[in-house]
């Protein structure tokens, strides 16, 4: 299998680490990643404030070379693993499908400058092309060090499944869960699963972005969580940045891309999956996990 990968911005600075365990879990399974040639911002953050229809054609430009990169004439799948990145995406593919007047001025826009548009692209997320295309069976099988012992809570934030339920279900996501099960995790119920970390407001209002975060921490420690998976860049950054240590005493709840822990039930050494550049630190709450390595 060859899909096309969209890493937007986040993948290449703040979220390294993100992309430094997804190429090498992707390469395990056999499917093959090749980096969208020539991807822009998806127009996702303050953008859409300041102008929606540049935003939006920031996105569509993206779907359009992935439409041109991908070889035959059938649907080109890309995948995008930021939360806001593959919901910029989806957000231009519903406005070309349900609103024909921005349709016009979008595809208009793109022609303008030479580029053209068919509608034959899906904009796939990780946790759907693991789960769904992949499977959970075969997953399993590359487990090398499951992570027995291990208590995730899965945090899917608040882009990843709302407005648009692709994959999953708005209010209760099972994919991550189901993911994290197969590499031998225990996952605890919590409902703020999908409850916003604050995004920006951690650094435009301090107080209350590091507020929203402290409640998901505190939240996901009390339900006995060791460790916080999620999918988003800036969720992850909140998260370990403006963490404080909870009142049990430890260190805090380190959270982690979802991908670094596939990678290390897979056997991979964390410096390759990037857990070296945590705030917090992961190996007291991955205590005999961690330290398998197949480099």
């Amino acid at each position: 299998m060859r899909y096309l990968y969209y890493p937007g911005c986040s993948l290449k600075c703040s979220g390294r680490a993100y992309e430094e365990s997804l190429l090498p879990v992707f390469e395990a399974t056999g499917v093959e990643l090749e980096e969208l040639p020539d991807w822009n911002c998806c127009g996702a953050t303050a953008y859409h404030s300041v102008d929606e229809l540049k935003a939006a054609n920031l996105a569509l430009r993206n779907l359009a070379m992935t439409e041109k990169s991908a070889n035959g004439g059938g649907p080109a799948h890309v995948i995008a693993p930021c939360a806001a990145c593959y919901l910029a995406l989806v957000k231009v593919q519903h406005t070309l499908a349900e609103n024909p007047a921005t349709a016009d001025r979008l595809i208009k826009g793109l022609a303008e400058v030479g580029i053209e548009y068919r509608g034959r692209v899906k904009v796939r997320h990780p946790l759907d092309v693991l789960v769904n295309d992949i499977g959970l069976d075969r997953l399993g099988a590359l487990v090398r060090k499951p992570l027995t012992g291990l208590k995730v809570a899965c945090y899917y934030g608040c882009q990843l499944v709302r407005p648009y339920a692709e994959f999953d279900d708005q209010d209760r996501p099972t994919t991550m869960d189901r993911l994290m099960r197969a590499m031998g995790a225990e996952t605890v119920e919590w409902p703020l699963k999908t409850r916003c970390c604050g995004g920006t407001l951690t650094g435009t209002i301090q107080g209350i972005g590091a507020r929203l975060n402290q409640l998901l921490i505190e939240e996901a420690a009390s339900r006995g969580a060791t460790v916080i998976a999620t999918a988003c860049p800036l969720c992850q950054f909140n998260m370990d940045c403006n963490q404080k240590p909870s009142g049990r005493g430890n260190r805090g709840v380190p959270a982690l891309f979802f991908t670094q822990l596939m990678g290390l039930a897979f056997g991979f050494a964390p410096r390759r999956l990037g857990l070296h550049r945590q705030m917090v630190a992961f190996r007291p709450a991955l205590a005999g996990v961690a330290g398998g390595s197949r480099d």
